[in-house]
Order: structure tokens, then sequence, then C-alpha cells
């Protein structure tokens, strides 16, 4: 019950054969019946290769490329830090008023 069901050898395709058999006997027929002479196609003209410019580098560039780059770092920095100092404040606001609630509600179980 739980063996593979394997075709036998001798019906299993084995690499070199297709299951696919390819079509034989079809011609093409001409688009029209009269008789022209048939016209080479030009040659396709070799392509050329393409050529990049190269990236240069001016210290003007380079100079833009590290102000953007620091100014890129200290921004996402200060939103990073907002965004902790902002769950900090939370954090501490909620633990202030879980104290004070505490105290409340146990007040007058102390007299």
């Amino acid at each position: 019950m739980f063996t593979p069901k394997i075709p036998p050898p001798d019906t299993a395709p084995t690499p070199a054969t297709s299951l696919v058999q390819p079509l034989t006997g079809i011609t093409d027929t001409p688009a029209c019946t009269c008789h022209h002479t048939p016209v080479a196609a030009p040659a396709p003209a070799p392509a050329a290769p393409v050529s990049r410019p190269a990236v240069q580098l001016t210290p003007g560039s380079l100079l833009v490329a590290a102000a953007g780059g620091t100014a890129m770092v200290l921004i996402i920095g200060t939103v990073l830090v907002s965004m902790l100092l902002a769950t900090a404040i939370t954090a501490a606001s909620v633990a202030i008023c879980a104290v004070v609630l505490r105290l409340l509600l146990n007040r007058p179980t102390n007299r």
C-alpha cells in the first residue's frame, strides 16, 4: 500500500527520448501565388559596443557626497533618539501612575 507506483522500466521514458514527438511533413506555403524572386535580407550590422562614460569624482562632488551622508546620519540618529526618549518618558509616566493608583487604592485599608 505504501510502495511508490513506478512504471515498469520498459514503459518509462529515458532522458534521451522525449514524450513529445517532433512534427514532420509540415511545409511552409507562400503568402501569395505570384512568382517573385526572393530578395535576400540585408545582413545585420554588427552591434557596436556600448560605451558608458566613466564616473568622474571631483573634489566638489566628494564634498557634496560626504555632506549628504553626514546629514542623513544626523537626521536618522535624531529621529531614532527622539523615539527612544518618547518611549522612556511614556514608560516612566505609566510607572508613576501605577504607584499613585496603588497608594490611593491601598489607603482605606490602612485606617
